[in-house]
């Protein structure tokens, strides 16, 4: 009989009262296990907003070659990320906490991994019942657990509509975008919808930077209406950065050279501040990333890993100011793994990251030294920008037991206007 002493720690502090979306984070895997593919119907990986009915997919690689077995667990969670009061059995049919039993081994690569796939539905975890936030635990056999990631399940019995505006805040109209949302539903009568209803707004997939807690502004009849000036407004940012290292034999998009000491290494193309420069229209995948490969027809075993190597032209930041690389293929993560570090000779931040072969798209950000993130200080901010919106609506009739999650809307910043 295994004892959870781990997943009752994780649990207990997720626990504890939380006031924002983003206080319980999601935990970064060990050094060992890269690559972590998240996705539902999408070719590439970004945040699961999944249709109750439809499948999930979690991938990951583990760089030893030892073929261990991994576990997973699912777990229901409330609209603020707190654990909610439902059993296992009110939300999911047939049985949790089972092996991952999809792996196989890399092949003519040389990094060896093993690859692992877990979709849900299977055999063992046959349906999602209820919409709502999720998360899964991916833990080893000695129970110890090796990260974890948030997904949503929505119901679609409400209409979200997304106008995509630019600031209505005169001064700051060329660096914000604001998102106005009407919401409505046949199948339901909103009760008290200043209590019940709640609502999450996501930019670009990252739920780190996402807007809540926003009520509706006007209630006609039973249509929601939010058109904010400043509460509903994101900063537009810059398009993102990519490469594409596909073809480890050759220059591909955004590299400059490739070598090969002991794995191959792609160098990028220098990087310079774009926060004083003119906005360049370049629309690609926000932040997220697709696994490809040329010469292989399974990219999944047979893409190889390279140390691709960034370079950043920029003064040297304040002390306790940091560098990063940001973006889905490290979940947004800001930590010594994703730090650049400081060359004075040349004046660049440099840093290298193992990364398996694929298309990327990244942008670099700026930690304080109090914790807090600059996303856009060195790539600049453009109302032009194109941006991927989604809003989430969840509910709580009076007298239910957890929040469901009733509808999404989604919309771009292509076609903003004022």
């Amino acid at each position: 009989m295994r004892i959870y002493i781990k997943h009752f720690l994780f649990f207990f502090i997720a626990s504890i009262s939380f006031n924002t979306y983003s206080q319980i984070e999601e935990i970064n895997p060990t050094e060992e296990i890269k690559t972590i593919t998240f996705k539902g119907d999408t070719p590439e990986s970004q945040l699961p907003i999944l249709r109750l009915g439809e499948y999930l997919v979690l991938e990951f690689d583990v760089l030893n070659g030892n073929e261990d077995d991994y576990y997973y667990e699912i777990k229901h969670y409330n609209y603020d990320w707190t654990p909610s009061i439902l059993v296992e059995s009110e939300y999911l049919q047939g049985f949790n906490e089972q092996r991952i039993r999809t792996w196989d081994n890399s092949f003519n690569t040389y990094q060896i991994y093993s690859h692992f796939t877990l979709k849900i539905p299977n055999q063992q975890t046959r349906a999602i019942t209820k919409s709502g936030n999720y998360i899964i635990t991916i833990y080893n056999e000695d129970d110890e657990i090796e990260f974890t990631r948030k997904f949503m399940i929505y119901e679609d019995i409400a209409n979200v509509g997304l106008a995509i505006k630019r600031s209505r805040d005169v001064s700051d109209i060329k660096e914000r975008q604001s998102v106005d949302i009407a919401i409505n539903s046949s199948a339901l009568r909103f009760n008290n919808p200043l209590e019940t209803i709640k609502t999450v707004i996501i930019q670009n997939n990252n739920l780190k930077t996402a807007i809540m807690n926003i009520k509706p502004q006007y209630i006609l009849g039973n249509e929601l209406q939010y058109r904010y000036i400043k509460e509903t407004s994101f900063y537009a940012g810059n398009e993102y950065l990519y490469f594409e290292n596909k073809d480890l034999r050759g220059a591909n998009t955004g590299v400059q050279f490739i070598e090969l000491i002991e794995l191959y290494n792609s160098h990028l193309y220098r990087n310079i501040l774009r926060a004083d420069r003119d906005y360049t229209y370049n629309q690609y995948i926000n932040g997220n990333f697709l696994i490809t490969a040329l010469d292989t027809d399974n990219p999944k075993i047979g893409a190889d890993y390279a140390q691709v190597h960034f370079t950043l032209e920029l003064n040297k930041l304040s002390k306790g100011q940091t560098v990063h690389v940001y973006g889905n293929f490290n979940n947004y993560t800001l930590d010594e793994t994703t730090q650049l570090s400081y060359f004075e000779d040349e004046s660049t931040y440099e840093g290298k990251l193992l990364l398996k072969q694929g298309f990327y798209s990244y942008k670099y950000v700026i930690k304080n030294k109090d914790g807090s993130i600059d996303e856009n200080a060195i790539s600049g901010n453009f109302h032009q920008t194109e941006n991927n919106y989604k809003v989430l609506v969840y509910y709580r009739d009076l007298g239910a037991r957890y929040d469901r999650i009733i509808g999404v809307g989604e919309a771009n910043s292509i076609n903003i206007t004022n």
